[in-house]
């Protein structure tokens, strides 16, 4: 993330002091020094986030604060070891009268979630096997409100609202791609089969993550850790079969194809692809997530420069070469 647009919102450049409407991603009640109270927040928007003190704490004068919650903070931006930190000056919980754009203090997908959830159902409805597009169509039914919603993980690729139906769209295009040149070659590979396991690989983040009003993510739930996704997501397939009336060849294949899309153990699979369909939606899901966190870790760099090592790319630094701006421009 970049810098909160919030701290473009000056209201006097005397103090340097901001004003507007954030989420609290983090707060915590600590004790300075002098033994005084105050809260430690993480606040955020849709462009970034910053750290921020509340000083001489009180929750009959401040009131109560949680993670997820929107609010309205006057504050002074201060340099604390050369990087920016906001004194919060005052600060409220919002109102009914208050006119919020949750678009501007959410990370949300570029596009609707219920755009996408409607072009992905009537996708399913085109399948030439008629027991995958009714376990499709099935799931996606039970699970709308969310799937338009959610988040695809709490903090790494797509963990933006409506990031799942984002993600999910995205893996299904470049679907249509891969299967567009290797069913020329291979007559046998099933499209309908790879389609299947693309729109149902994350169904379970709808149960794995904890998930407020505002659509991000702020813990897993307790069957979330205990079981996560993959175990899930290959849970309510066998579920959704028996109540559907599916094959029990229909119900196997698609249920490898959730357990294995992670590919292998280190990352959550116990089982490795064993058919190509389940091999390729496997390997588009990695490239996706990987894409997804490689250009938002650029994004925080100038042309020329190195990210700060990416734990979720093995560690990596990666590099702003510039080329894709060039060629843009020209």
């Amino acid at each position: 993330m970049g810098r909160m647009r919030l701290l473009s919102n000056i209201i006097n450049h005397a103090t340097n002091q901001v004003e507007g409407f954030c989420i609290i991603k983090s707060v915590q009640l600590k004790v300075n020094v002098k033994g005084a109270d105050y809260l430690d927040f993480t606040l955020a928007d849709a462009d970034g986030e910053i750290n921020a003190k509340l000083w001489d704490y009180s929750s009959s004068a401040h009131g109560l604060y949680s993670v997820g919650e929107v609010i309205k903070v006057r504050a002074t931006i201060n340099l604390y070891r050369d990087a920016e930190q906001l004194k919060i000056d005052r600060i409220r919980h919002i109102k009914d009268e208050d006119t919020v754009d949750m678009s501007q203090i959410v990370a949300s997908a570029p596009v609707d979630g219920e755009v996408l959830y409607s072009e992905l159902y009537d996708f399913a409805g085109s399948f030439g096997n008629e027991e995958l597009s009714r376990l499709v169509r099935y799931l996606m039914r039970e699970n709308k409100e969310r799937m338009i919603k959610y988040p695809a993980a709490l903090r790494l690729h797509h963990a933006h609202r409506g990031g799942l139906m984002y993600h999910t769209h995205t893996m299904l295009s470049m679907a249509k791609k891969v299967v567009e040149v290797y069913s020329k070659l291979y007559p046998e590979l099933c499209s309908d089969l790879v389609y299947t396991g693309i729109i149902l690989h994350d169904i379970a983040k709808t149960r794995e993550l904890e998930v407020g009003e505002i659509g991000l993510a702020t813990a897993y739930t307790t069957e979330g850790q205990l079981l996560g996704h993959i175990a899930i997501g290959m849970s309510m397939v066998q579920s959704a079969a028996a109540e559907i009336s599916l094959s029990q060849e229909v119900t196997t294949l698609v249920s490898h194809i959730l357990l294995s899309h992670h590919s292998i153990p280190e990352y959550g699979s116990p089982k490795a692809p064993m058919f190509p369909e389940a091999e390729i939606v496997s390997n588009i899901d990695m490239l996706d997530a990987r894409l997804f966190e490689m250009f938002d870790a650029l994004d925080s760099v100038g042309v020329g420069e190195f990210t700060d090592r990416q734990w979720a790319l093995e560690n990596r630094q990666l590099y702003r070469h510039g080329m894709g701006v060039v060629n843009r421009e020209e």
